[in-house]
C-alpha cells in the first residue's frame, strides 16, 4: 500500500486530493490518500503533495515543523506544484526556507503577478498537458543532477531530480491525471 499525504496547509488541497484519487485508480495502484500536517503523519507516508500557496509561509511552516527533516531523513518523495517548485528548489530570488531537494534556481511569480496568470499547453511525457499558471514560478537554472521535463519558450516549467517532481503549473485544476499518475508510478 503506498501512503500519499497532501500537505493541508495552503493552496488546492481537496483538489490534490481528488486528483491524486483518480489517477490511483486509474493506474490500479492501492493508496492510502490522506491530508497531513504534522511530521509525525509525514513520517507515515512514501510520498507528500505541496501544492501552490505562499512559498515563504510553506517554508516556515515545514522547518517550524520539523517536517523538512522527516522528508530528508525518510527520503520521501514530493511532488511539488507552484509554491510547492519554489520550495524543493536550492535557489530562489527571496530569502526563505527551502527543502533544496531539486538542484535548480526558481524565479518565484516568475510569469508575473495574479493579473498575469493564464492557461497554456505544456509538452510533457512528449504530449500536451493543460498548464494552469497562477502567478507561477519557473527554473532560472537547471543543474546537471535535475531533469528537466517541459519548458515555455525558455523557462523550465517542470522538473524531476531523483523521487522529486516540481511543475510550475497546477495539474491538480485539470481533468488530466496524467502528472499524479507519473508521481504515483515512476516517482515514489
Amino acid at each position: 500500500m503506498i501512503r500519499i499525504g497532501i500537505l493541508n496547509l495552503q493552496g488546492d488541497i481537496q483538489e490534490h486530493l481528488e486528483a491524486t484519487l483518480n489517477a490511483a485508480q486509474k493506474t490500479g495502484a492501492k493508496c492510502h490518500i490522506s491530508k497531513v500536517k504534522t511530521a509525525s503523519e509525514v513520517a507515515e507516508c512514501h510520498g507528500l503533495i505541496i501544492s501552490g500557496g505562499e512559498s515563504t509561509v510553506i517554508g516556515k511552516f515545514i522547518q517550524e515543523e520539523g517536517i523538512d527533516q522527516t522528508i530528508l531523513e525518510n527520503r520521501t518523495a514530493v511532488l511539488g506544484t507552484c509554491a510547492g517548485m519554489v520550495i524543493l528548489g536550492k535557489k530562489t530570488d527571496y530569502q526563505q526556507p527551502l527543502l533544496g531537494l531539486i538542484d535548480m534556481q526558481v524565479k518565484r511569480n516568475g510569469f508575473g503577478n495574479q493579473r498575469l496568470s493564464f492557461e497554456r499547453d505544456v509538452e510533457i511525457f512528449g504530449k500536451n498537458y493543460p498548464g494552469i499558471f497562477i502567478r507561477a514560478p519557473y527554473a532560472l537554472k537547471v543543474g546537471s543532477a535535475a531533469n528537466t521535463l517541459a519548458k515555455i519558450d525558455d523557462k523550465v516549467v517542470a522538473v524531476q531530480q531523483e523521487n522529486c517532481l516540481a511543475t510550475a503549473f497546477h495539474p491538480e485544476l485539470t481533468e488530466d491525471t496524467r502528472i499524479h499518475e507519473y508521481f504515483i508510478k515512476e516517482v515514489i
